[in-house]
């Protein structure tokens, strides 16, 4: 994808198993990478695992904020900013009889207000010049629901609803705005699940596997390029056939 050359990427979350492997297929494009983390000390051993030279962003998400610093920071060392992928997340579950205000915010505010957050940081630049890319990261789980997880799934489905809105408004201004909806996906996090489990999953996969992170990776550099101009506001399930829509 010559197109991608010298482009720059934030990646939130860029650290974790699906966001390195994103990280790494933009940085073979050509792109310029920053990532934002909590956690100096894992995010300084990631970037030194890595086979190009990220740029690393503390920055808290889900504080409009920090997000407005990170802004500043990633433009002053690396340029305008092209591409956003918006991966960063986490879980806090709970069955709604059990689920408490605390956790119910937690997720919120991490896994979508944090869309907004960075999104309006980036977007009105990328309309002024004519190009732009978002991609969101949901989950199969904001397609299908998941028992325990009113608080992800409320969020990962949130975020579609967010991308189809944002994707019209921007649509002419050469700006597009998808979603990916990741089924179960090999990382370390889930390779950590007990193997009974791991394999209960596998047994609801069609494909009869878990995903590669690489295989996320390959979809998000294609909604990145030019040849993905034309899709804006869609939604790509890559689960294994565990939920078609």
């Amino acid at each position: 994808m010559p197109e991608l050359k010298n482009k720059v990427a934030l990646i939130t979350g860029g650290t974790g198993g699906i966001g390195s492997a994103i990280c790494q297929r933009l940085a073979d494009a050509g792109v310029r990478i920053a990532t934002t983390y909590r956690n100096a000390e894992k995010a300084e051993a990631w970037a030194q695992d890595q086979a190009f030279e990220p740029l690393l962003v503390a920055c808290d998400v889900g504080d409009y904020d920090d997000c407005v610093r990170m802004k500043s920071e990633v433009e002053s060392r690396l340029g305008t900013v092209d591409i956003v992928v918006n991966n960063a997340g986490i879980t806090r579950d709970a069955s709604f009889r059990k689920i408490t205000v605390e956790k119910w915010r937690q997720v919120i505010n991490a896994n979508l207000d944090s869309v907004f957050n960075v999104c309006h940081q980036f977007v009105n630049d990328m309309s002024e010049r004519g190009w732009g890319r978002v991609i969101n990261i949901a989950s199969v789980n904001g397609q299908k629901g998941c028992f325990g997880q009113t608080n992800y799934c409320a969020a990962k489905a949130g975020m579609h609803g967010f991308t189809m809105a944002l994707a019209q408004e921007v649509a002419r201004k050469g700006v597009t705005v998808n979603t990916v909806s990741p089924g179960y996906i090999a990382t370390d996090m889930v390779m950590a699940v007990r193997e009974d489990v791991r394999e209960q999953i596998i047994a609801q996969i069609p494909a009869g596997r878990l995903g590669r992170p690489e295989e996320i990776a390959a979809l998000v550099a294609f909604l990145a390029s030019e040849d993905a101009g034309f899709i804006t506001g869609a939604n790509f399930a890559s689960n294994g056939g565990q939920h078609m829509h």
